[in-house]
């Protein structure tokens, strides 16, 4: 490839851009490219250099390999290491194809016309920036995949005759994050949870069942007003558990979004309802001067509609193109909740949207909803760990001044940067999510309602007491470890005789043993 255009990629170095290598070594790949071609962008996770000795390893954020691994020292095998060895970073790629403009791409392709990494560069180039090269069609080659399953997680593509590739990204160029096929994530895949959730409730009766999914949708909507500090009116709760309950029933659109905004806000006397007209962040403000302290900045709102956009066709393309449906509902969430389109309700729309996904695809039995937001709630530090994965990576490169009213004005172009992020860490979390309400808050509620029927039946043959006084005195019970209270024997169950407390708290040990052992 010869289109007169140099470009200097460094030799061996101990730092780049403030991360230090553990060897004396030569930047490759995307970090070779971003370094020659300034990008400013988030750095990929894990950056690869070429050592000196013949011994491939990792170590704080760097794969280094060996010197038979080095690249050619130019555009071409860079790209070609960073494609066979990174995968797909469509953020930088992007960036770096409005830096080099489209002469050199055409001269790639024009050197090795039937090369599979060549019609691949050729492919990302056309469809990232929607612009077509002036390149004729492709006539020779074996049809490549565009994602290299080994490396990320593929959809099933749809062929492009123009490249002779294979289109397996699992969206679009308005809404794309890609997730690393780790070893933990192939796990879960291959775990097959969903088989597992529909095969722990197949000996559960109709009616347990029943209960079973409506006390887990109640679990999971009080959960996720907690993660945001809130702790609405029973009533509120309960009409955010009815919306959750019909998640994946109706298309996921902006007028569904803006319909679930108007249920999850409630009064609305405060809140700009609808998309944001303005800049938004989350963090704080300075006690002093009220100077915005961003954790994270959201998509400018120009920006809005087109993302949103976006989200809904990777909704649908996903779907169609049969990608996970855990890692397209990772995708879908996590980024949705980056770009924050709403003043107010993102955080519950982003755990909303994660049941929309698992259960328009049929990933949950049929009337039970997984309780992810209890899950993301015991796990609340690696939940905010997750969403830091992105947002402190992003921060460096987003440029903002304060505005008058306290918030923030983006001056740059961010967009990209919400449609094209590494949602590896969010998978790996929700699916940790995903398998721990399998295996643990499914059967327990099962197990306690279980146990609570029987404790009920037990207290029938003690004595006979309304069901809202049998469930008073288990509540008793249960704040006191199974010991009816100096408090309650005196007053509320004042009536009860020493020995009908004692037969009381034996028929709570006897039917709650099972739930304390986990059996």
């Amino acid at each position: 490839m010869n289109d007169g255009t140099t470009y200097d990629f460094s030799g061996p170095v101990t730092v780049f851009q403030d991360r230090s290598l553990p060897e004396d070594a030569t930047p490759a790949g995307y970090a070779a490219l971003v370094g020659a071609l300034r990008l400013a962008v988030p750095l990929p996770r894990t950056l690869c250099a070429i050592g000196a000795h013949h011994r491939l390893y990792e170590r704080d954020g760097w794969r280094i390999y060996t010197p038979r691994h080095a690249p050619a020292a130019d555009l071409e095998g860079h790209l070609t290491f960073a494609l066979k060895y990174e995968g797909l970073d469509l953020l930088v790629l992007k960036r770096l194809f409005r830096a080099t403009g489209p002469a050199p791409i055409e001269a790639l392709v024009r050197a090795t016309p039937t090369g599979s990494y060549a019609r691949r560069v050729w492919f990302l180039y056309e469809w990232l920036l929607g612009e077509t090269l002036d390149l004729p069609a492709a006539e020779k080659g074996a049809y490549a995949l565009v994602v290299d399953p080994d490396l990320q997680w593929a959809a099933s593509g749809t062929t492009s005759p123009r490249h002779r590739v294979k289109n397996n990204l699992p969206g679009t160029p308005a809404f794309c994050p890609m997730v690393f096929a780790t070893e933990a994530l192939k796990a879960f895949h291959d775990a097959n949870l969903a088989e597992r959730a529909r095969a722990a409730i197949a000996d559960v009766p109709r009616d347990l069942l029943a209960r079973t999914a409506a006390f887990l949708l109640l679990k999971d909507s009080r959960s996720s007003f907690a993660i945001e500090g809130e702790h609405p009116p029973q009533d509120r709760i309960q009409r955010w558990g009815r919306a959750i309950g019909e998640a994946g029933r109706r298309s996921f659109d902006l007028d569904e979004l803006l319909r679930l905004q108007r249920i999850v806000i409630g009064d609305a006397r405060f809140v700009q309802l609808g998309l944001r007209t303005e800049g938004g962040f989350v963090g704080e403000h300075d006690r002093d001067t009220r100077m915005p302290l961003p954790d994270h900045i959201s998509a400018r709102h120009e920006d809005l509609h087109d993302l949103i956009g976006g989200s809904v066709a990777f909704d649908r393309t996903a779907a169609e193109r049969q990608l996970d449906p855990v890692i397209a509902a990772s995708a879908l969430a996590f980024g949705f909740v980056y770009i924050h389109p709403f003043e107010d309700g993102n955080g519950r729309l982003h755990r909303y949207l994660i049941h929309h996904v698992l259960a328009e695809r049929g990933f949950n039995p049929p009337g039970v909803v997984f309780p992810i937001s209890a899950a993301i709630l015991d796990r609340i530090d690696d939940y905010r760990w997750t969403l830091e994965s992105w947002s402190a990576r992003l921060l460096p490169f987003i440029q903002w001044e304060p505005t008058s009213t306290g918030n923030v004005r983006v001056l740059n172009e961010t967009a990209d940067f919400y449609r094209y992020f590494d949602a590896t860490p969010h998978a790996e979390f929700l699916y940790a999510c995903v398998e721990r309400t399998i295996e643990i808050d499914m059967p327990a509620e099962t197990r306690f309602l279980r146990a609570y029927d029987a404790f009920r039946v037990a207290i029938g043959q003690i004595v006979d007491m309304p069901d809202r006084t049998v469930d008073l005195l288990f509540r008793f019970l249960r704040q006191n470890e199974g010991v009816l209270s100096k408090r309650a024997r005196e007053q509320e169950f004042q009536e009860l005789r020493a020995e009908e407390i004692e037969r009381v708290e034996g028929a709570y040990a006897a039917a709650f043993a099972s739930v304390r052992d986990g059996e």
